[in-house]
């Protein structure tokens, strides 16, 4: 009956990771693939169903996909012609041209390659600025024309984000700079390139690859392998069991309570965070973890996106283990360009040769010019989230907090010296992850909040209205969408997930599926029907019941 009532909800009508029609098209992939006559073109089989995935979900934005992955083609085989003719003339007239010659002649050709760069940066990121950021700016100045006086008010356009876009994008470009650096040769064929690009498990919400850990396994021939059918399946069980049946049950509450939040005391606003972390933890790397098992089963290795973020010790270390790609792209295409750029380089030699001569002067003038390009960083990872402050205010949090660290270390080192604490201590560790689980949760205020003050009060309101009622509290919560019974199963579910993630953070060399295939082979068939059981039992579908999409969806 369960499954019956599954088919029903899901329908044939859309292409998401938890309908009927995704699995159906999941099968229908990886029989064509491994069944292909020509090995040598079997990575063209992935390229057809990366278009069908796209056309399916979003035909009428495809026109965006093509424009990127030719812009980025053609501009990747221009700078790579530019810098070959440039070596090939500089060994060319080598008897002619002194040191000086050389130099500027490279200087020369190396211009005109970021003329081509920043060209097509500015097209790309144009696009994707102007669809995701127009109405904002458009809002933001009506405003500003109306308190002046000032009339013809700037239109509001109904705009919609292809699907993926950010995540492709990200992708093309950060190949691109690759080329630029000259850190690999560009990719000849314009049909690979567009595999790289549309890889379609990658396409709805990450993880952002690069092209020298992926487009190599995209292009490999391939036999079938029982060993990646049994890894991949039991990795995308996992993943729908968060999405379907921890982070569906739990995006009820989060939903009634955010919008309306003055009904509700402090106590009951920071149990909806508290719930938030788990509901966004669990449906985002639930889509992960279904995107990179179904890679899996195909025999590609996608990057890891999360390693149990809410065990980290601090926030640098949080973004170390949370949406891991986007931070590994944000980290080698604007960190380091900025903080290795001659404006940084010059500011900390300046604040050394100011204030190098007092220790405290000294670690400032090293630190500051990295920390302030981190917070740069994460001021535009903020902005990426999202078309409003409440956005803006969560980068600046988490850069802010960042910056702060790593200013004040010495300070903090003290402090721990002078209270003579232990830390090799497990006790000083769980400090350390309760400590940065608090800040990680005054952040996804900002992400639960409607706006930026509504984000403040709700702050407030857990610190001043914040209520030990046991009555009141377990009143308000159970007339949110959610039942007693959700919450003791969702109590259950985190248990078993820090349950897992503990097992995985005591084997980081290891996963719980090589685990499970070295010392409990036959456990493995246990742990897969137990999976499939708890989806159909305890997933979140049937009549009345609509599956939530998943959060980074709209990115």
């Amino acid at each position: 009956k369960s499954i019956l009532m599954f088919i029903r909800r899901t329908g044939v009508a859309s292409m998401g990771y938890t309908t009927i029609t995704f699995m159906i098209f999941m099968l229908l992939v990886t029989a064509a693939y491994y069944m292909f006559p020509v090995k040598k073109y079997q990575w063209t089989v992935l390229l057809v169903a990366s278009y069908i995935f796209y056309l399916w979900a979003s035909w009428k934005y495809a026109a965006f996909l093509l424009f990127t992955t030719f812009t980025v083609y053609f501009a990747a085989l221009i700078m790579y012609k530019n810098s070959k003719t440039a070596k090939e003339t500089i060994v060319l007239h080598s008897g002619e041209w002194d040191r000086e010659q050389k130099k500027q002649y490279k200087e020369e050709m190396k211009r005109k390659r970021r003329k081509v760069l920043i060209m097509v940066l500015v097209l790309n990121f144009g696009i994707l600025i102007f669809l995701k950021y127009f109405n904002l700016f458009a809002g933001g100045m009506n405003s500003f024309l109306e308190k002046s006086g000032m009339t013809g008010p700037i239109p509001i356009l109904h705009l919609a984000l292809p699907l993926g876009i950010s995540f492709y994008t990200f992708q093309s470009i950060g190949y691109l700079i690759d080329v630029y650096r000259e850190k690999f040769e560009p990719e000849r064929n314009p049909a690979k390139y567009a595999l790289f690009v549309s890889f379609f498990p990658q396409l709805i919400q990450g993880p952002i690859s690069f092209y020298d850990q992926l487009a190599h396994q995209l292009y490999a021939e391939r036999n079938f392998s029982y060993k990646n059918l049994k890894h991949g399946t039991l990795l995308m069980l996992w993943g729908y069991f968060k999405k379907m049946v921890i982070a569906d049950r739990a995006v009820s509450l989060i939903q009634m309570v955010a919008p309306d939040y003055m009904q509700y005391n402090g106590t009951v606003i920071f149990i909806t965070v508290l719930v938030y972390a788990l509901q966004l933890y669990a449906d985002f790397s639930g889509g992960i973890d279904i995107s990179r098992g179904f890679a899996e089963i195909l025999g590609i290795e996608m990057a890891e996106n999360f390693c149990r973020p809410y065990f980290a010790v601090s926030i640098n270390d949080y973004w170390r283990r949370w949406h891991i790609t986007l931070g590994a792209w944000m980290k080698n295409y604007v960190f380091y360009s900025l903080a290795m750029s001659k404006r940084f380089f010059k500011m900390g030699k300046n604040l050394k040769q100011k204030y190098g001569d007092h220790a405290v002067g000294a670690h400032i003038a090293k630190v500051l010019p990295a920390g302030i390009a981190s917070f740069i960083t994460f001021l535009l990872v903020g902005i990426w989230h999202g078309a409003n402050m409440k956005y803006v205010a969560f980068g600046v949090w988490n850069g802010s907090v960042i910056l702060l660290s790593v200013l004040m270390q010495p300070l903090f080192n003290k402090a721990i010296a002078g209270l003579h604490i232990q830390t090799q201590k497990t006790s000083w560790r769980i400090f350390q992850i309760l400590r940065t689980f608090l800040i990680v949760l005054i952040g996804y205020m900002f992400d639960i909040g409607n706006n930026f003050s509504a984000a403040i009060d709700m702050l407030g309101r857990c610190v001043r209205d914040f209520s030990f009622d046991i009555t009141q509290i377990i009143e308000q919560i159970t007339s949110c969408g959610m039942t007693l019974y959700d919450y003791m199963l969702l109590i259950f579910m985190t248990v078993l997930i820090f349950y897992v993630s503990l097992i995985q953070e005591r084997h980081s060399d290891t996963t719980i599926r090589k685990l499970l295939e070295e010392k409990y082979p036959k456990f493995q068939w246990i742990v897969l029907f137990a999976g499939l059981l708890s989806i159909a039992i305890f997933g979140m579908y049937g009549p009345g019941c609509s599956a939530a999409e998943f959060v980074y969806m709209q990115f």
